[in-house]
């Protein structure tokens, strides 16, 4: 994997990250997600 594509899914991580911590817990529970979750949902997604 090059660098470049490693920047971007680290990135894609952090934003993910961000914008679920800033989520209420009712906001996460609406969309099936726990708090404790967001670090594998964020690892998910940046896989993508």
């Amino acid at each position: 994997m090059n660098f470049s594509r490693s920047f971007n899914n680290w990135r894609k991580y952090r934003q993910t990250v961000t914008e679920l911590g800033r989520m209420s817990n009712r906001e996460l529970h609406d969309l099936g997600i726990d708090r404790s979750d967001i670090h594998r949902v964020a690892r998910e997604a940046s896989a993508r």
